[in-house]
């Protein structure tokens, strides 16, 4: 298991002692991300038989991950946020997933739960556009559904990988800094010919914004960001659902842009677009999308409450 960790002490403590008690064999490796404050050392101190790697300067999220997986050997990798608190049969659900799943499966998507009891994340899925959506976030648990809309990927915040299709098509993508990483990642893990088995089980409890905070500014550029990157990168805009991405983008800019009373997330785009300069395109499969999600309820979905009341 792989926790990339950047301050937050209280929630480290509590994720990592929820991993000292899976009921199977686990190697987790920390991966300290220039915390601010002095959780190094209590990681250092509190759990000295974990692997614990410390980055001399703030990576962001997917070099982090990268380094854990790169220092690992397993087969199998599961990458976990700092603020989830595992259950004891996380690592073997994920495990037993990958075995039963077959040799196509690359990647596992697991259920977490919020603090409050309902659904933080299921996975994710993305519309024609390449905009992604996490599944089922703030709905009660009886409503998920394995494969409706269906299965892109895992949620970054517990994720199950197979090292042989990371070795592939690659690891997570750098120039992200944080937020749409792992929907990146899907992509090209479908563009290979590797699958997403959804794991309809709880595996713990994402307490959510430890690091970044909830709809802060920062989460909001870095969110942007991504998005523009993907637009240019997968070359969104010159395909046949190009229109329909400027569209729904720029009412998604402007409804923040309102709220907010800044460009934030108008910034974040032109960033991610301009970082994407220069790197080669990359391709979407045809099953990537779900082609159930039209432009209205694309709309919809961005909306927080929107999986609350949505059959």
């Amino acid at each position: 298991m792989v926790v990339p960790v950047h301050g937050g002490w209280r929630h480290v403590r509590e994720c990592l002692e929820s991993l000292d008690r899976q009921t199977i064999p686990v190697r987790v490796i920390v991966v300290d991300d220039r915390s601010p404050d002095d959780t190094l050392t209590r990681v250092r101190d509190a759990f000295p038989h974990l692997t614990v790697l410390a980055n001399q300067e703030n990576l962001g999220f997917s070099a982090s991950c990268n380094r854990g997986i790169r220092e690992g050997s397993s087969p199998f990798i599961v990458l976990l946020n700092s603020d989830v608190v595992a259950d004891p049969d996380l690592a073997r659900r994920v495990l037993d997933a990958f075995e039963t799943g077959g040799d196509s499966v690359g990647s596992v998507a697991p259920i977490l739960l919020t603090a409050e009891g309902t659904v933080d994340s299921y996975g994710v899925s993305a519309d024609v556009t390449g905009a992604g959506y996490v599944r089922f976030h703030g709905a009660p648990l009886h409503r998920v559904h394995p494969n409706l809309p269906s299965l892109l990927g895992p949620y970054g915040a517990a994720a199950g990988y197979r090292r042989d299709a990371l070795d592939q098509v690659g690891l997570l993508d750098e120039r992200i800094f944080m937020y749409g990483e792992e929907l990146e990642l899907a992509f090209r893990l479908r563009a290979g010919g590797w699958q997403a088995k959804a794991v309809s089980a709880v595996v713990g409890t994402h307490i959510g914004g430890a690091s970044a905070g909830k709809a802060s500014a920062r989460q909001l550029y870095l969110s942007g960001f991504g998005r523009g990157y993907f637009l240019r990168v997968y070359g969104v805009l010159r395909s046949r659902y190009g229109l329909r991405a400027v569209i729904s983008e720029s009412i998604v800019v402007v409804v923040w842009t309102l709220a907010r009373r800044d460009l934030t997330a108008w910034r974040g785009r032109r960033d991610g677009w301009r970082a994407g300069r220069g790197v080669a395109r990359r391709p979407i499969a045809a099953d990537a999308a779900d082609p159930r999600i039209g432009f209205w309820r694309s709309l919809r979905m961005r909306r927080a409450g929107y999986w609350t009341s949505a059959s």
